[in-house]
């Protein structure tokens, strides 16, 4: 039996644009760096205190994702008026994020033109969809850029729900509580569940010791409760014991991070 799980959202919001009345300027090409300029931490603050006072937890900024919202911010300041969330020849959002090095299960983006830091987030807050994206609980990181163009300040959020780099006995080891806490008892030899999860289908085989009698597959990035399928077997009562095994993704993940497991039953 296969179980696939994943959990992944691409929401682009709308473009909100906002006429800036103030004297155009050209746009500026900083290198890309992982300093925080002054008004994109301004934005961080404001969205972070719209959050507060809506009980969402805060955002954690996030380098990798500052670095991708400033290289596509860039571009907006280069095309003047014509924002987008992506332009011909460019990676879209999560592509953009991942060749940054972020690591996430779920991305977000906001873009807007405005005359300062405080209107840009303004103008975000009265947007419906944008609105969504800043406020959403299910968001956990956020990297922001700000450029100054010709038509104002050019903006770029991208937000996240970031998912740590993790080894391959961390994996399973994540399992591994799960599992103990709903009393199996865990075998230690993980050759055959790491077989297992590198197989696409089938039963392991063991040449010698205990045969399993059921083998449950999945990918996902979200290690912190155990898969529904999962928990449904341990609650029949038919299995006393586990081997859990870990390894690389199999079938297109595209820029979304996820990890590949498979638990086999005894």
């Amino acid at each position: 039996m296969r179980i696939l799980r994943q959990s992944i959202l691409v929401s682009l919001a709308l473009v909100a644009l906002v006429a800036s009345a103030q004297t155009p300027r050209h746009p500026s090409q900083p290198e890309i760096s992982t300093a925080i300029q002054p008004e994109a931490w301004q934005l961080f603050q404001l969205a972070n205190r719209s959050r507060a006072q809506a009980k969402a937890a805060p955002l954690t900024w996030d380098a990798a994702l500052a670095v991708a919202a400033r290289r596509h911010c860039l571009r907006m300041a280069a095309e003047g008026l014509n924002i987008a969330h992506q332009y011909p020849g460019e990676p879209d959002v999560s592509e953009r994020a991942k060749q940054a090095g972020a690591r996430f299960s779920l991305i977000e983006e906001n873009v807007a033109i405005a005359a300062d830091p405080t209107a840009i987030h303004n103008a975000w807050m009265n947007s419906p969809h944008h609105r969504e994206n800043l406020m959403n609980p299910d968001v956990d990181r956020v990297g922001i850029a700000v450029v100054a163009g010709r038509y104002g300040l050019y903006a770029v959020a991208d937000y996240e729900r970031a998912v740590p780099m993790l080894t391959q006995d961390e994996v399973e080891g994540k399992i591994a509580e799960l599992l103990r806490s709903s009393g199996v008892n865990l075998l230690p030899d993980a050759a055959a569940s790491r077989a297992a999860c590198a197989s696409d289908s089938g039963m392991p085989r063991s040449s010698s010791g205990p045969q399993p009698r059921f083998v449950l597959r999945w990918q996902g990035a979200d290690l912190t409760d155990l898969q529904h399928a999962l928990a449904v077997k341990i609650v029949s009562g038919q299995y006393r014991q586990a081997a859990i095994g870990s390894c690389p993704t199999q079938g297109q993940q595209g820029a979304f991070t996820a990890y590949r497991i498979a638990v086999l039953f005894y």
